[in-house]
């Protein structure tokens, strides 16, 4: 097996954050004594990344994920800890480490506003030193895969927030990456924007071999693309497996019954949701029998077995595992 391409050992990062007190006198009592208290945005994270893995990041707002992919890009230097990216230390090599990797932060942008796309993708070419002939078939290919050719004229503040996220994922691959950090990339945009995105990063994950850690809050990109999810909350990482370990144990049982039924009380024990004809149940074991039993004893319509929502299932794991930590 070739050694880890991402190595992180007790990684911590704390800021110091001033404060005052509200209002107009406690501006003027900040003015003349400060006060501060330490922010610790990452306390002891600790994992590796195997080459042409797709990772997903994963936690609430605050969790430590942007100040994580942000010392793993070499933006911010680490309070302690290890990190290597590519057999490099981020911040201290950061010309060399760059030419290495790619960056989409889903609200901000690496083009130049006023500027055309195609304008921007040639600046970036100059930056990262890329040869003419292979920034060429690149670019052609990325066009080709992302439809972009009639997005290359427009000036950047002239593209809707999906065709700006398009070019962006673009720009941050023009020079070939052998690693990609995306940091919200579908924030905001439409279904079919959505769609479009997943199956480019799959496509450059599989066919490519490029490595992807993706921070998301969005669960259908958890599942449509990552097969290992990390997740991390108040600093602290409390999981790292399989997106089957997020998906819950509990069966719910939906059923349309042939008029309001009148449910004995072991079956109705199990309710979770009741409107009408239709009633939600849900069991941690024994679907197939409780099926059986309801479609034997009552007028059953239609009957559907499904997982929760895979949100609620990580919802549960925060306030879990967040308690634990």
């Amino acid at each position: 097996m070739p050694p880890p391409q991402i190595i992180v050992d007790g990684l911590e990062k704390r800021f110091r954050v001033a404060e005052r007190d509200p209002g107009l006198w406690g501006a003027f009592k900040g003015l003349a004594r400060r006060r501060y208290r330490t922010l610790h945005a990452l306390h002891g994270v600790s994992f590796s990344i195997q080459p042409g893995e797709l990772v997903g990041y994963i936690g609430p707002n605050g969790a430590g994920k942007s100040t994580t992919i942000k010392v793993l890009a070499g933006i911010l230097v680490p309070s302690a800890g290890i990190c290597t990216v590519n057999g490099r230390v981020p911040w201290r090599e950061r010309v060399a480490h760059v030419a290495s990797i790619g960056v989409v932060f889903g609200q901000r942008t690496q083009l130049w506003w006023d500027l055309p796309v195609v304008e921007s993708f040639e600046l970036l070419r100059d930056i990262y030193r890329v040869e003419e002939g292979a920034y060429r078939r690149t670019l052609d290919e990325l066009v080709a895969l992302l439809e972009l050719d009639a997005l290359l004229d427009t000036p950047v503040r002239q593209l809707s927030l999906g065709q700006r996220m398009k070019c962006d994922l673009a720009a941050s691959l023009l020079h070939q990456p052998r690693l990609l950090f995306l940091d919200e990339p579908t924030i905001g945009l439409d279904a079919v924007s959505k769609l479009a995105m997943r199956d480019f990063v799959l496509r450059q994950n599989r066919e490519r071999g490029t490595t992807v850690l993706l921070t998301t809050h969005d669960m259908d990109d958890i599942e449509a693309l990552c097969s290992r999810v990390m997740l991390i909350n108040h600093g602290t990482l409390l999981m790292d497996g399989t997106v089957q370990d997020l998906k819950s144990d509990r069966r719910r049982v939906i059923v349309d019954f042939d008029g309001e039924p009148v449910l004995d009380s072991a079956h109705a024990d199990l309710v979770q949701q009741r409107q009408g004809e239709r009633v939600v149940f849900e069991v941690r074991q024994g679907a197939p029998a409780l099926v059986a039993e309801l479609t034997a004893r009552y007028a059953v319509r239609d009957l559907t077995v499904e997982h929760p929502p895979i949100e609620e299932t990580v919802a549960a794991l925060y306030a879990r595992l967040g308690a634990r930590a």
